[in-house]
């Protein structure tokens, strides 16, 4: 899930570099990180943090136990570089989001840009935390996608304070959320989960890029997967097939026990 995203000083975090180049002399995670150039369409990438037996939810509920200083510098500059960050309802309230704060040393990686990325919400209910849409600024505003069912005095709300996009139906699709970011030119996508909603990203074809933590824990059974609830799960849609998406290992980091795996798909 979404990692906690508090600040450490970048001198006291030292990254090794496992593949492509072991041993390579200092890691600037701008550059490992970086987004493919030229982009015509949205580059859609994940972050998430996960246990070495795979859970994504910590002892708490959310993410918070499985990260580190390490972790939060990476998602850090994950959030530097992207656009605009992805996130599902559930995991926004868990996870209590709030507009993505500008950062001085984002300024290198957000040239020509706002000073921070939007955040875009997908809700069926408008169930969201408030300050996600009071709190953003005029030049980084939320925009919430959501369904007309969801009751019109709630989306009248929204509007006041947030862009909404309104699609028919029961749910919002992947689909529905890459035209939307699309037609807004919000090419370089960052999403943090929940498991659910990255599962239905895998599920249509559309992630691009993996970006996985993993932290030295053992959570036992029970937490659910980065990628929970999707095809082939009990409850999932009947109309969208299971699907096994390959994808290559990219770039693998080291700091403190913790790996940072970027995985490309195909």
């Amino acid at each position: 899930m979404a990692h906690s995203t508090g600040a450490a000083a970048p001198e006291q975090i030292a990254f090794r570099e496992l593949l492509p180049d072991p041993g390579a002399p200092g890691v600037d995670l701008g550059e490992a990180y970086a987004y493919p150039a030229g982009l015509d369409r949205p580059w859609v990438r994940a972050n998430m943090v996960a246990s070495a037996d795979g859970g994504a939810v910590g002892t708490s509920g959310g993410s918070r136990d499985l990260s580190s200083p390490a972790d939060r510098r990476v998602l850090g500059t994950l959030r530097g570089l992207c656009d605009v960050v992805v996130v599902g309802a559930r995991t926004a309230r868990v996870e209590d989001y709030g507009p993505v704060r500008p950062r001085p040393a984002w300024q290198h990686l957000r040239e020509g840009r706002s000073p921070s990325p939007r955040v875009a919400v997908v809700s069926r209910s408008l169930d969201v935390p408030e300050a996600l849409l009071t709190e953003a600024p005029e030049d980084a505003r939320t925009l919430v996608l959501t369904t007309d069912r969801a009751p019109a005095a709630r989306r009248g709300w929204a509007a006041e304070h947030a862009d909404v996009v309104v699609v028919e139906g029961a749910s919002v699709t992947p689909v529905h959320v890459i035209e939307a970011l699309a037609e807004r030119g919000l090419y370089r996508v960052l999403t943090e989960g929940g498991p659910h909603l990255l599962a239905e990203f895998v599920a249509a074809g559309l992630l691009d890029e993996l970006c996985l933590t993993t932290s030295p824990f053992l959570l036992g059974s029970g937490p659910p997967r980065v990628v929970a609830g999707g095809p082939g799960t009990p409850g999932a849609p009947e109309h969208v097939p299971a699907r096994s998406t390959p994808v290559r290992l990219a770039r693998l980091l080291e700091s403190d026990g913790h790996l940072f795996a970027r995985y490309l798909r195909g």
